[in-house]
């Protein structure tokens, strides 16, 4: 059911719990916001928790918590709950880390044991800028990088995600690294600035990976080898032994190696992060009482079979930035 056209098993589900969100980032939400659905349009936490029900039975084995923000969904902790009674390998989450720090006790002792925290500066003023919202909220995202790191630092993954964007915080990235010294257990991963609607995004914005690798001193770098064939980026071990990584989606794509699909908040089947047209309502399945698991099952392989080789069938990231108008916003897709 989960095999694509290319013979690619799709193992991860990524779900947005939440269109909301308490920034507002340049590369994510349109300057104006979003329109939010009403709730009645949204998963409820019981149809969330059966779809991911039958994800794990289909193969799923890692579940990635999204938004929007997903800890601005009151019910977090039940999603985890629920989550962890299927028994996956792998239950993470990404947040802006705004709330975070109050929450991720409960969270991490339910079960979520991977954390991706988003942070594109370490400069109170551009982080103003670029999430415009205020300088003093970078506060709260340095309390949850410590919370996260004493809980996780010996029985999980926490990782540090930056937007790359040139002549905005591209001089920032030695400081990104050396906070793999502050935190021994935190991995930096610097992102490629991708097209999404109405995120200003140009080519000359976009900082591709090996640029910032000639940026940095020879030999401060090893390469570390690749174990999970599925792993988004290239990662890297310091000269004092930190772990960095490049997710380089712009410069040197990774499809064929692609075992990811999303579901929106809305219940709708995302089968590549570029690809607007190729969405399935599962929300209007679940909600039928005379639907089946074996219909379930025929939706979700219908939309896995149309699931382009790369960049959601786009020549390249121009061609998915001219297309982006037919795509969500990256804040309700989740990454």
């Amino acid at each position: 059911v989960l095999t694509d056209t290319f013979q690619r098993q799709h193992t991860y589900l990524r779900l947005s719990l939440t269109e909301r969100c308490n920034l507002r980032c340049t590369y994510c939400m349109p300057e104006a916001g979003v329109p939010l659905q009403p709730a009645s349009h949204l998963l409820q936490t019981p149809e969330l928790l059966n779809i991911a029900t039958y994800f794990r039975q289909a193969g799923v084995t890692k579940f990635r918590l999204t938004g929007g923000e997903p800890t601005l969904r009151k019910d977090l902790l039940d999603v985890v709950k629920g989550l962890k009674r299927l028994d996956p390998h792998q239950i993470g989450m990404t947040s802006n880390g705004i709330k975070l720090h109050k929450e991720l006790p409960d969270l991490v002792e339910e079960g979520l044991d991977s954390l991706n925290i988003s942070l594109d500066t370490v400069d109170a003023d551009k982080f103003a800028t670029l999430t415009r919202r205020p300088a003093a909220y970078l506060d709260r995202v340095w309390q949850s990088i410590d919370v996260a790191h004493d809980l996780l630092k010996d029985h999980g993954s926490v990782k540090l995600n930056c937007v790359v964007m040139r002549g905005t915080n591209d001089d920032e990235v030695a400081n990104f690294i050396r906070l793999t010294e502050t935190y021994p257990a935190l991995s930096v991963r610097f992102i490629e600035y991708m097209p999404f609607s109405e995120n200003g995004w140009n080519w000359d914005k976009c900082v591709p990976y090996q640029e910032l690798l000639d940026q940095l001193e020879t030999g401060m770098l090893k390469a570390v080898p690749v174990k999970d064939p599925h792993d988004t980026t290239k990662w890297f071990r310091t000269a004092s032994g930190g772990k960095i990584g490049f997710i380089t989606s712009m410069s040197s794509h990774f499809c064929a190696g692609c075992n990811r699909i999303r579901l929106a908040a809305d219940g709708s089947l995302k089968v590549c992060l570029f690809d607007g047209v190729t969405e399935i309502s599962l929300r209007d399945a679940v909600r039928d009482y005379d639907f089946t698991d074996t219909e379930l099952g025929k939706l979700v392989h219908y939309a896995i079979q149309k699931k382009k080789f790369s960049l959601g069938g786009h020549k390249d990231p121009q061609d998915i930035m001219n297309d982006a108008a037919n795509n969500r916003p990256m804040t309700l897709i989740g990454g």
